[in-house]
């Protein structure tokens, strides 16, 4: 074939070899939630009227569900070594971030201690640090679940692969409307689709619908997004 030869670049290269040993190494299994999204919408608009100093984005909210939901089914914060899964002391989400050339995913540290605001405000100095090539080494190292969300394009729905020593990744896409019933009739209702992968040697179906489903009810009953991050942990009925 004719071209021009592109070298590789050393981000490129780590991406591949971690990617390959994942895809080799992991039995992958794939979960999928339909969320609807009309009323965390509402209550980040609300958000964004009383603090119009702060930008809470929909990006903040997917990452306090998914901190709360981590700290409420554990067997998703752990990490895979040989030796056998460590149970992590802290929940450190990865957020998938794209660079000009590749993909980062660098971790918001006890991020289950953060309220939504406290959240948004990390996200975003993690991800202008991230972009100045300034993160610690912790962030690059210790997260123990990682989101990617691509809702700001036009992908409905996706599968991430799980990036090792994790044993799971949550895969958001752009939110778009479904007509849901409603009184007797319908209703366009913006909905988004979550999916999980998880590492099959680490956990099973059941654990992955645990956390999708408490993940599901925080986005769609927000208001728990909205409290201190201690009460936000009590499992509510």
């Amino acid at each position: 074939m004719r071209g021009e030869i592109v070298q590789q670049t050393p981000m490129r290269k780590a991406i591949a070899r971690r990617m390959s040993e994942s895809k080799r190494e992991a039995p992958h299994f794939y979960v999928s939630s339909e969320i609807r999204m009309d009323r965390v919408e509402a209550e980040l608009a609300a958000v964004a009227r009383e603090h119009p100093e702060q930008r809470v984005t929909a990006t903040a909210a997917l990452v306090r569900a998914a901190a709360i939901s981590l700290r409420r089914e554990p067997r998703l914060n752990r990490v895979w070594t040989e030796e056998g899964l460590i149970d992590a002391a802290e929940v450190n989400v990865g957020v998938a971030i794209a660079l000009d050339d590749g993909l980062i995913a660098p971790a918001l540290l006890a991020a289950d201690g953060l309220d939504l605001l406290a959240t948004a405000a990390a996200l975003g100095d993690l991800v202008a640090r991230a972009r100045a090539q300034r993160l610690r080494p912790a962030e690059l190292t210790d997260a123990t679940f990682t989101l990617s969300n691509l809702g700001m394009f036009e992908v409905s729905s996706f599968a991430a692969i799980v990036t090792p020593p994790q044993i799971a990744i949550l895969a958001t896409g752009r939110t778009t409307p479904r007509l849901l019933p409603a009184d007797g009739g319908f209703e366009a209702v913006p909905v988004m689709t979550a999916t999980l992968s998880a590492d099959h040697r680490a956990v099973d179906g059941a654990d992955a619908a645990r956390f999708l489903t408490s993940f599901k009810r925080l986005l769609e009953e927000p208001g728990q997004l909205l409290e201190n991050a201690d009460a936000a942990e009590v499992v509510t009925s």
